[in-house]
């Protein structure tokens, strides 16, 4: 292993999937499953003590479900910097902005093709936005849309300009890469504004700030 080992948490009710899963990413050279929980309530204790960099959450658990985990390490200062894939068979609305609002890095159903999860794994670890196919961000705008209010949101006047073009890109669904090859800037410069824009709006993950785009009205912009 080397020390760019992406760490990651299995959370799972159902013990065939939590062994599928364990499987599918121990096999790929640059991720590992650090651990694994069954219910809400372990996998927040695993969290806490495992600090893993992504995990991979179902919604429908025993004791705690997965969206009160997610909110509990949102707000928690020790694991607020984990990144969380929420995994599940259901694909409704108020899941998925539930999730996206709690600070959910992704949102994958268990139906989609696997090499799409570890691509969502490395995605996230690397500081994107990881949706599955069928969660567009099209979908996202009809589920957040609001008359635009980006005057009144605190932060939005402190945008600078590129801050401000990197988010309304960030909120078509782009990646850092492809935003760097748009605007003709590094990688780490994209990551260096996203950063930046986050602070200032008072988010703390990308899947957040683009549903911040959405609602304020400036992912039209442009």
């Amino acid at each position: 292993m080397t020390d760019d080992t992406v760490s990651v948490l299995i959370v799972d009710d159902e013990p065939l999937i939590r062994m599928g899963l364990r499987a599918l990413i121990e096999n790929e050279p640059d991720l590992r499953v650090v651990g694994e929980a069954g219910d809400g309530t372990e996998a927040a204790e695993k969290c806490k003590r495992l600090l893993p960099d992504v995990v991979i959450l179902d919604v429908r658990m025993p004791r705690m479900d997965g969206l009160d985990v997610l909110r509990t390490l949102s707000t928690s200062p020790a694991t607020q910097n984990i990144r969380v894939i929420i995994l599940t068979t259901f694909e409704q609305d108020d899941y998925i902005m539930r999730a996206l609002q709690d600070g959910a890095s992704g949102f994958l159903v268990k139906d989609g093709d696997p090499g799409q999860l570890l691509a969502a794994i490395r995605a996230v670890n690397a500081g994107d936005s990881a949706l599955g196919p069928s969660v567009t961000n099209r979908v996202i705008e009809q589920l957040v849309r609001r008359t635009p209010t980006s005057t009144g949101v605190p932060g939005m006047s402190l945008l600078t300009d590129r801050e401000r073009e990197v988010v309304v890109l960030a909120a078509r669904g782009l990646t850092n890469k492809e935003i760097a090859r748009e605007l003709l800037i590094s990688v780490a410069t994209v990551r260096t504004h996203v950063t930046r824009a986050m602070f200032k709006l008072d988010v703390h993950d990308r899947s957040q700030l683009v549903a911040l785009a959405y609602r304020t009205g400036i992912a039209y912009e442009g």
